[in-house]
């Protein structure tokens, strides 16, 4: 009796066309402070958003304040849908329109498995998150993926599910190296997920005063690039001390900081005894949520752009 072949898995690319991991191979540039920003922004502008989280440390649930509630399941559906094929069932309505596949420590086993099932079936441990995907994505605008730093299996597995890649990086030498391992993750993967493609890069944790740094490392990035400026978004994202601990103590994206302090009581009810100060309500929250909103607005348009410009490529290689 004749054996069957084992058919190779294959990306659905119709179905994951806007799919963008947010990847850099070192921590500390504000991935996850800029997926759940984004996430939150979009859902709150009337795109069905998911939200995946693919870091065992599972730093969105403190973005999103469903730290330690039933909600939480510390990475486990999502480790068993990379590990196992199980069905992937994100929380929903986290926020109105956003829905959240959680992280956490679970998430080392799914790395154990997938690492593992490479030396015997690649293109499937490869795979792994694009075929998890791929049912539940009709029902999102956009699906963002929270990669991990230091996790080769679980950033591969990103990167061959995503359409985009968005790289956050500082304007140190260190940061900008990460953007070095982010280039093997997508060579790994091209022959399984030949849609890929850089959406662009994102400086972090610099101030809008500080034009000449910013010059220098626009220009490093370019050079990196091949030479090309317009690799790097417009807008940057600032870094306040102040405003991140708030976010994160509060379980509140920037804007919903930025909306209670705005609606807060004025320093001068404040003096007079008419209303107690609010307790972590920095005034930076405005300048950083600014920032989010400008990156957020520059993301939609870049990949508005790509899909323009593919439907009209495709329209005249139909018509010629």
């Amino acid at each position: 009796m004749a054996t069957r072949e084992k058919v190779p898995p294959k990306r659905n690319s119709e179905a994951l066309r806007r799919v963008v991991a947010l990847i850099n191979s070192k921590g500390g540039v504000f991935k996850t402070t800029l997926a759940s920003n984004i996430a939150g922004l979009l859902a709150a502008s009337d795109y069905r958003v998911l939200l995946v989280d693919l870091d065992p440390q599972g730093n969105v649930a403190e973005d999103l304040g469903y730290t330690n509630t039933d909600s939480d399941d510390e990475g486990q559906n999502l480790a068993q849908a990379l590990a196992f094929g199980a069905p992937l069932e994100p929380i929903r309505d986290i926020r109105p329109n956003l829905d959240v596949a959680p992280g956490g420590a679970h998430l080392e086993a799914a790395t154990a498995a997938l690492t593992a099932r490479m030396a015997k079936d690649p293109a499937g441990a490869k795979l792994a998150l694009a075929i998890a995907l791929a049912p539940i994505a009709h029902q999102y605008d956009m699906i963002l993926l929270d990669c991990p730093p230091g996790d080769e299996s679980l950033q591969t597995a990103a990167a061959a599910a995503a359409r985009w890649l968005l790289i956050p990086v500082k304007s140190d030498a260190s940061s900008r190296k990460g953007m070095a391992g982010v280039m093997n993750r997508l060579n790994a993967v091209l022959s399984d997920n030949p849609d890929l493609d850089l959406l662009g890069v994102v400086l972090t944790g610099i101030g809008k005063s500080a034009t000449k740094i910013q010059q220098q490392a626009r220009s490093a990035i370019a050079q990196a690039f091949g030479g090309s400026l317009d690799v790097t978004f417009e807008r940057t994202v600032r870094h306040s001390e102040a405003t991140a601990l708030a976010t994160r103590e509060r379980g509140l994206l920037a804007h919903e900081l930025d909306e209670v302090v705005r609606n807060g009581p004025k320093w001068y009810e404040v003096l007079r005894g008419e209303a107690q100060a609010q307790t972590l309500a920095p005034q930076s929250s405005t300048s950083v949520a600014d920032d989010l909103v400008g990156v957020t607005e520059e993301l939609i348009r870049r990949i508005t752009e790509a899909e323009t410009e593919g439907t009209a490529a495709l329209a005249q290689e139909v018509s010629s």
